[in-house]
């Protein structure tokens, strides 16, 4: 038995389910999964808690890849607070500025993020935590002109998602994660008690 498309007045009919998914397969599926287990939610936290805490963008001279001493001293902080998550694993986006055609801007994103994964991998974080495999190019300029612009030029690292297999998430034990940040924030509510009781 075969099963064709037909048109009626510029519409295809498609499989049910076509327009929930997308086209990306299964994507609903993990995301629900991700939820139930309360994966998502913790690794959503965590990553309002990098972009907080640690500066999550290294900028970039014209045309280059090279990290320089700013963007090192940056890296370094967050290879400090990559390395307190062993279950997390990151991403790093390229991006440039408009200067150049898309095709070598996002060439050379993609350069800046593997220079960035290079140098952390360095500081003692697996190369299999970090990935630079997305690169913006020039579509998402912090500072819209046509001209150079430093800020465009600039990598950005986010948490995105847990490592596979990793003992901390097998059968749910993910919740050391959780029970990690209720200490640490536990603790900074204790020194916040402190101080305000010396303050008075």
């Amino acid at each position: 038995m075969t099963i064709g498309l037909s048109a009626c007045g510029g519409d295809f009919y498609r499989e049910a389910g076509a327009t929930v998914d997308e086209g990306g397969f299964g994507n609903p599926t993990m995301t629900n999964s991700l939820i139930s287990t309360g994966q998502l939610a913790v690794a959503e936290g965590l990553a309002r808690r990098f972009e907080n805490e640690v500066p999550p963008s290294v900028n970039f001279a014209f045309n280059s890849a090279k990290l320089d001493a700013a963007s090192r001293q940056i890296l370094l902080r967050q290879a400090n607070w990559i390395r307190q998550f062993p279950e997390v694993r990151f991403r790093v986006y390229g991006h440039t500025d408009l200067v150049g055609s898309n095709s070598y801007n996002k060439s050379l994103g993609l350069r800046r993020a593997n220079a960035v994964v290079r140098f952390l991998s360095t500081q003692g974080i697996s190369r299999s935590r970090l990935e630079a495999v997305v690169s913006f190019g020039e579509t998402q300029p912090l500072v819209v002109t046509e001209g150079r612009e430093r800020r465009n030029r600039r990598t950005v690292t986010e948490v995105s998602g847990f490592v596979d297999g990793h003992p901390a998430l097998l059968d749910g034990k993910y919740a050391a994660i959780i029970y990690r940040e209720h200490l640490e924030s536990a603790g900074r509510s204790v020194f916040d008690e402190v101080s305000a009781g010396v303050t008075q």
